[in-house]
């Protein structure tokens, strides 16, 4: 494996952890407004992610960092094609970052409903675009021969983009949801919980399924065996995630919904490789993991600082959720 494999699997790897630690929190950030009916309830909601929501977004910055360090032609193209879509993410995400810290600022109903649906608004943005990018990136967008974006914002959402964006959004819901039944403990808020987790579950496996069958007409995923193996062991994770959801096993559920969307996100990079950025135009206009890199000595630098820091943080994040581990309740809340 050279370098440059290497950076293009780290970088999955970070995707990887980002959609799935920050995913249960877009589903957290969602659900505050509709399984909380008291102000201590959704407060009760809102302390289950809240030693992790800041730690869980810093994987996406990490991914960004090492994008541009180690592909930066790909970098540049991604990050001004979709510029307007990352945009409206980025403002999503600070919009959801100041709820966190405002909302109890105050003690005004008024107020705390106000940032409580800004928490579920700044999350519900990003759980869609986030689909609608992924899906683009699988199934190429019009690159031009100076490895520049040739298109529109609209030319980004196409029918199987926008059904990806539908399916990250159920997706992350049902994760959110699954999260909550494991970390509540209040039995009002648990049992909505539960509900809300069965029906999006049932919800999420024909929009799933879907999704594969548009992929197979769309994108080169049949020419992958990887992407074949991949996507379809993700549908079986999420089956296996529903099944165990009805016989209220939420731990295997919720590893479930964890694996699939591992599995859905190892789909989209292994349907790329060795492309980064597909070219509907022209194929030999596509960026790859060679003509969008760094040069050897840089890739070299950042494999040696990245296999050195990266286990420590991961240690750190891992001994986080160990001392959180606990289930959140209305009387642990502090006022």
């Amino acid at each position: 494996m050279d370098l440059n494999i290497l950076w293009f699997v780290l970088i999955t790897v970070l995707f990887i952890g980002f959609f799935f630690l920050e995913g249960f929190d877009y589903g957290v950030g969602m659900l505050v407004p509709w399984v909380g009916k008291s102000d201590a309830e959704r407060r009760v909601v809102i302390n289950t992610i809240g030693p992790f929501w800041d730690g869980n977004e810093v994987w996406l910055i990490t991914a960004g960092g090492a994008m541009f360090a180690a592909f930066p032609h790909w970098y540049a193209t991604l990050f001004s094609g979709f510029y307007l879509a990352l945009f409206l993410i980025l403002a999503a995400l600070i919009i959801r970052g100041v709820a966190f810290e405002f909302r109890s600022k105050e003690e005004n109903p008024a107020w705390r409903k106000f940032w409580d649906g800004a928490l579920c608004i700044g999350s519900f943005i990003p759980a869609l675009l986030w689909g609608v990018a992924v899906s683009n990136l699988m199934a190429g967008v019009k690159i031009a021969s100076n490895m520049e974006y040739a298109g529109t914002f609209f030319d980004l959402l196409t029918p199987f983009a926008l059904l990806g964006g539908l399916v990250t959004l159920v997706l992350f819901l049902y994760h959110g949801a699954v999260f909550l039944t494991l970390k509540v403990g209040e039995e009002a808020v648990l049992e909505r919980c539960k509900k809300i987790a069965w029906y999006s579950g049932l919800l999420l496996v024909p929009l799933v399924v879907l999704w594969v069958v548009m992929a197979l007409f769309t994108t080169d995923l049949l020419g992958k065996p990887l992407a074949v193996t991949t996507v379809i062991l993700a549908v079986v994770a999420l089956l296996a995630s529903v099944f165990f959801q009805g016989r209220k096993k939420m731990g295997y559920s919720f590893v479930g919904a964890a694996l699939t969307i591992a599995l859905v996100t190892i789909t989209v990079f292994a349907t790329m490789f060795p492309r980064v950025m597909i070219s509907t135009l022209n194929p030999e206009w596509s960026l790859t993991i060679y003509n969008a890199a760094s040069s050897p000595y840089t890739l070299k630098i950042m494999s040696i600082v990245a296999l050195t820091l990266v286990p420590v943080v991961l240690l750190y994040q891992a001994w986080n959720y160990w001392v959180f581990r606990q289930r959140v309740t209305v009387k642990e809340l502090e006022y």
